[in-house]
């Protein structure tokens, strides 16, 4: 999420005023500023995605409500000691909260363990649970000078009772609060280290309290809104009035609660409430990564959430009922279709009960929607083909350049009416001014302005000095090993070792920024950080090398910071393998500020290409389709190791210690992964990477140039707006018809003509669905 205080006064006009009312009583906006914290409420580009989505919601007048888990800690604060990332707490509500509201009338109970029986007739009932309540808290989020303001709804886990007086009273007084304790663990740490059974448990737990105390709030509200008379709950009419998308896998269990809700509370019959869970679900999938799609044991699903695996067999069984009729004899068929996979341990693939349960699934870029599309849901493709499309992801241009890079925003503003900013498509107006030497030196201008204040903050928070005139090389992303820190990190060892061989030689300066954190449990991705910090240390020490290069790695990266560097960089780092991002977002922020991109063709990098021309972009490597060729065909890293003298040099230099001279081992394992495994083929993308990088140093000499590309880019963002994203899921997806209205400043009395119109759902939506959709026929 970021921090709200600067983004609200954005958003309502008042930022001006603000400021000035500051100064007029001796204090500092900027300074006030930095007394909020960053939100601790998401986890890399899919958490910042939410927001930028909840954004663009509110700008289209759209009545949607955000629901999340309300963190007592976030993901946790990154210090790097010795070179290693320590996770530190993410206290970021030490002070309080000054957004939220509690809404402590709203809690709703949430189950856990428990049993099912039966009763006479029939019905089914979980019974014997245990209890907790979520309590909800509201933060709102208004739009950019409209009259709408949504709300961000996020849910804390309470124990039903605080505090057993009767075992205080026998002197137990730690158990005296232990159901309090056990209670709030459930929203205590956003993602816990699942690498051991509870906490694998206590994730789990997370997930079905956020969709089962969100479906009974969705249900509540339904039943206030639904105007069909004294019959409230007509839930024929739930479709018509909510649409509710899974933002990936971890809200799945939403489409089993509420099976479980309109058959065993509400007495609907199994098959009328199939259809319509199916109409009010969407699917985003927002990762190919096997091990990103989420699996829970089955074992583990029947202790926990009893009702929930029966509900989720029946659903399975019905499924592959129509699968068996439409395939007949295909068994492996219904093996890979199956909700149930029953190797490595009997666990429940959550991705295809999205699938299954969801009337629409979108992937995030075009790219990754054919391969969703054609591999990773082929089957499913293949039986509903008119469930897939593809909703290339987008950014805010109110945060990430109205409020991050106010200088451009001007300039832009200059040239352009101020509407831009909430139809940012018309940035393409102005691409005639990219032969305007006047607007691409004040563009310049703007960019020397903003690498200063970025450099000044690594001179106070780093005590590092970077020269201005460098280039500012910047990758910063989730740590991990498909988006390819190594190969950034491959470069950097040898360019240090070119100039520590030729001090001479004709290489442009550069400072290498890298940041991003790596989960608690992933080794390889907090090796990778080790090394990083090595290699800068070495780096930066130098004398002869220091000069030309610098290598910083940003601590503790978040969003406060990233609205620092993304304005101030040269070189956006877009390095993964062809065919494991999904889109990214990153890269649009930097494209928009006018960075250039070095990149693959992978995820929306192909779009952005698209748009920009390859001729203003540093593209490199091997396409999916080689990529899947190579592999298909036999890879062997060995290969592109001895023929390279570069790539062996700097490899060698990992594996012997040049980097931990006082571990000589240390980084043995980062060797072997590249030199024996490779997966993401480092070694066959480094010539081509090491040519796209000699191509960077080239172009940035030429001033000119560079400061064109830079403009097309910016210019050529437009398509990358999260507004247009929300338009299209609107249209497509929800049926709902977005609108944009000004809002009329408050001193001028409205009539009834110009108050925004209501929001009440369109017949746009889907009908009922039959088998071939993915419905089931109703049994009245």
């Amino acid at each position: 999420m970021g921090r709200s205080l600067a983004n609200a006064m954005l958003n309502l006009g008042i930022s001006d005023s603000v400021t000035q009312a500051l100064y007029d009583f001796g204090l500092s906006l900027e300074e006030l500023e930095e007394y909020e914290s960053d939100a601790g409420l998401g986890n890399g580009g899919l958490g910042r995605l939410a927001a930028c989505f909840l954004d663009s919601m509110v700008n289209l007048n759209l009545a949607a409500t955000g629901y999340g888990i309300r963190y007592d800690y976030g993901v946790f604060e990154q210090r790097i000691v010795n070179g290693w990332q320590v996770e530190e707490p993410d206290d970021w509500l030490r002070n309080g909260n000054p957004w939220e509201i509690a809404r402590l009338e709203l809690s709703q109970s949430v189950n856990f363990y428990g049993h099912v029986e039966v009763d006479a007739f029939g019905r089914r009932h979980w019974v014997n649970c245990q209890t907790l309540y979520a309590v909800p808290y509201d933060t709102p989020v208004p739009g950019y000078r409209t009259n709408t303001c949504n709300s961000l709804r996020l849910w804390a886990a309470r124990a039903p009772r605080n505090f057993d007086f009767s075992i205080f009273n026998t002197g137990d007084y730690i158990n005296a609060v232990c159901d309090r304790n056990v209670a709030e663990n459930v929203s205590r740490v956003l993602y816990p280290n699942d690498n051991c059974f509870e906490g694998k448990e206590l994730r789990l737990k997370q997930e079905y309290m956020l969709v089962s105390a969100t479906i009974q709030d969705i249900l509540r509200r339904f039943q206030l809104i639904d105007d069909n008379g004294p019959q409230r709950m007509d839930y024929n009419r739930l479709p018509d009035k909510v649409a509710i998308q899974l933002n990936d896998t971890h809200p799945s269990l939403a489409i089993p609660e509420l099976m479980r809700i309109l058959v065993d509370i509400a007495g609907l019959d199994w098959y009328k409430s199939w259809d319509i869970v199916v109409r009010i679900f969407a699917y985003t999938n927002h990762t190919i990564l096997p091990e990103a799609l989420e699996r829970w044991p089955v074992e583990m699903m029947k202790k926990l959430l009893p009702r929930h695996m029966e509900i989720i067999y029946k659903i399975n069984y019905d499924f592959l009922e129509t699968v068996a009729k439409r395939y007949p004899k295909d068994s492996e068929r219904l093996r890979r279709m199956s909700i149930i996979e029953e190797e490595p341990v009997k666990a429940v693939n959550t991705a295809l009960l999205c699938v299954i349960g969801s009337h629409a699934i979108n992937g995030v870029s075009a790219i990754h929607s054919d391969i969703i599309r054609n591999e990773t849901f082929k089957d499913f493709a293949e039986l509903w083909p008119h469930k897939f499309q593809n909703k290339t992801n987008g950014i805010t241009p109110r945060r990430w350049l109205m409020l991050c890079n106010r200088k451009l925003a001007d300039l832009i503003s200059s040239k352009l009416d101020d509407d831009w900013i909430t139809e940012l498509s018309k940035l393409a107006q102005l691409k005639g001014q990219a032969n305007s030497k006047e607007f691409l030196e004040k563009a310049m201008q703007v960019k020397l302005f903003n690498k200063r204040r970025l450099a000044t903050y690594l001179k106070e928070d780093y005590g590092i000095e970077v020269d201005v005139n460098s280039i500012f090389d910047v990758q910063v992303k989730r740590i991990h090993e498909y988006k390819r820190q190594l190969l950034n990190c491959l470069h950097i060892i040898t360019m240090y070792n070119t100039l520590r061989n030729h001090p001479g030689a004709d290489v442009h300066p550069r400072t290498i920024m890298i940041g991003g954190k790596a989960a608690p449990g992933y080794y390889m991705a907090k090796l990778i950080i080790k090394l990083i910090n090595n290699v800068a240390k070495v780096v930066n020490s130098d004398p002869i090398v220091s000069k030309k290069l610098k290598v910083i790695f940003l601590e503790n990266y978040r969003v406060s910071l990233a609205e620092v560097v993304i304005p101030a960089a040269d070189l956006s780092q877009q390095i993964s393998t062809a065919g494991t991002e999904a889109s990214g977002t990153g890269n649009m922020k930097f494209m928009l500020n006018g960075a250039l991109t070095i990149g693959t063709m992978d995820g929306a990098n192909v779009e952005m290409c698209e748009e920009v021309g390859q001729e203003n972009m540093f593209i490199f490597g091997l396409r999916v389709n080689e990529v899947n060729a190579l592999r298909k065909s036999g890879y062997h890293p060995q290969k592109y190791i001895y023929k390279i003298p570069e790539l062996k040099e700097a490899l060698e230099q990992i594996r012997d210690g040049h980097f931990s001279p006082d571990q000589p081992g240390l980084f043995k394992d980062i060797y072997n992964s590249i030199a024996f495994d490779d997966r993401y083929l480092l070694c066959a993308d480094f010539e081509d990477y090491m040519r796209a990088q000699r191509e960077v140093s080239a172009v940035y000499k030429d001033k000119m140039r560079w400061a064109k590309m830079s403009v097309l880019n910016i210019l050529s963002s437009g398509k990358f707006s999260s507004d247009r994203t929300i338009a299209e899921y609107a249209y497509d997806i929800w049926g709902v018809k977005p609108e944009r209205h000004i809002a009329l400043p408050p001193s001028i009395p409205r009539t009834s003509e110009q108050m925004p119109p209501g929001h009440k759902r369109t017949s746009m939506r889907r009908k009922s669905l039959g088998p071939e959709q993915g419905g089931r026929p109703t049994t009245e």
